[in-house]
């Protein structure tokens, strides 16, 4: 944004903006600093689905709703009077899970929540239950997600089916917001002159793989929606390639015809975009057939990366040797169910020599480990004599206070460890 205005761009922001609020909750940041710390603590309120009193209902989540006609109105009063281009960005909480008071006052999102008049948009009998590996054959680190994200009880088909069915529902209404968009600019005769980009900063995993939320390199959490139209964009083209988020920021810039920075880890996706665009790119600059992605965050008990190709997916974990890899062929597994990482050595060696060559993620993981115990003792001084309070009260509150003093023991020994 900031780029774009040095040249000439008015721009404009509605909604979500989470590169303003950065830290999420105290309790989500004290989850991530402790995971090495040697207990499991379900983090999470347990997934559930939860239908507004009204049934027809269209407006559901009411603040994205709010912040959809800001930029209506704002595309009607400032966009249409100016010679100026711009930029306006509409960042939606849906289709996000609504926040669960019932899990402590840093409360996480675990209520999937919409109307029948969404409901009726979802064809039920095409939603498919997902198959889950027994609790006694996760990898580790999925056991770990499992616990803490409260999804190691048991679950009847019908009840994770109306999860997914909800979660489609909200899509729905999400899509209708993105439609209000649309219809403005149609309205306002500037839809054949600028470029729509709709994404999203995660995928939710919906009961696959015995999780809700996201945190996780599989698929449905790591895999997100992309969609480009405006001039120049070919119409109706599926682009199989993979691409990354940090790929926006360098396609924005180029559609703009701001020269791209050359610290910028992204590539520009117009050339994958129209026939002018490859010409235009023949022989430079253009997107490697791999992308990374990795977290560091709660719910996850190791620093996680995935190196993704077309056909595979490599991930590895902390150090790379303690906690044993994952290799899914996503040509054959979809659904990501075996993991193959002993049975194909030599493609597990070689993407994982490509994944050292982009990053030292050995050394950012012991860089990662140090941070966290860092940041903990540095909030635990600030807490003071309040500490034991404080931390029994984080969203982890009801497994914590059935044992606090061994837990509290347990954070001490880690404390002490090197």
């Amino acid at each position: 944004m900031d780029v774009m205005e040095k040249h000439g761009y008015r721009t404009q922001k509605f909604g979500k903006l989470d590169y303003t609020s950065g830290h999420h909750s105290v309790s989500n940041r004290v989850e991530a600093w402790t995971r090495d710390v040697a207990f499991l603590l379900r983090q999470e309120g347990r997934p559930m689905t939860k239908l507004t009193l009204k049934k027809a209902k269209i407006r559901v989540m009411g603040e994205d709703w709010k912040n959809t006609d800001s930029a209506v109105n704002w595309l009607r009063k400032e966009a249409r009077n100016h010679t100026q281009p711009f930029v306006l960005y509409l960042g939606l909480n849906l289709p996000h899970p609504y926040p669960s008071p019932s899990s402590g006052e840093n409360f996480g999102s675990s209520t999937f929540h919409t109307s029948l008049y969404w409901l009726k948009k979802v064809f039920s009998d095409a939603i498919q239950i997902p198959k889950w590996s027994p609790l006694s054959e996760m990898h580790p680190v999925d056991y770990y997600s499992t616990y803490t994200k409260n999804c190691t009880g048991r679950f009847t088909e019908k009840e994770v089916k109306n999860i997914r069915t909800f979660y489609y529902a909200m899509c729905a209404e999400t899509d209708a917001m993105l439609g209000e968009i649309i219809m403005a600019l149609q309205q306002l005769e500037l839809l054949q002159k600028t470029v729509v980009i709709y994404t999203s900063d995660h995928g939710e995993l919906a009961m696959e793989h015995r999780q809700f939320y996201k945190m996780s390199m599989y698929e449905a959490s790591s895999h997100v929606p992309l969609l480009i139209m405006g001039p120049g964009i070919k119409a109706n083209q599926q682009v199989t390639n993979v691409v990354s988020l940090v790929d926006i920021y360098p396609t924005m810039l180029d559609i703009a015809g701001i020269p791209l920075p050359q610290n910028l880890s992204g590539y520009s996706l117009l050339p994958l975009s129209s026939e002018t665009f490859q010409k235009k790119y023949k022989f430079k600059n253009l997107h490697p057939p791999w992308v990374l992605s990795e977290f560091h965050g709660c719910n996850a008990n190791a620093s996680t990366y995935m190196l993704r190709t077309n056909q595979w997916k490599y991930i590895a974990y902390s150090d790379g040797a303690s906690v044993l890899p994952q290799l899914f062929d996503l040509s054959s597994d979809p659904d990501e169910l075996t993991n193959i990482a002993t049975k194909f050595p030599e493609i597990t060696y070689s993407l994982n020599q490509k994944l050292l060559t982009i990053i030292n993620y050995p050394k950012v993981s012991a860089s990662v480990h140090q941070y966290n115990k860092e940041e903990f003792i540095k909030w635990k001084q600030s807490i003071g004599q309040n500490y034991s309070n404080v931390i029994a009260n984080l969203r982890w509150h009801q497994d914590w206070l059935k044992e606090p003093s061994k837990y509290e023991s347990a954070i001490d020994q880690w404390l002490k460890s090197h």
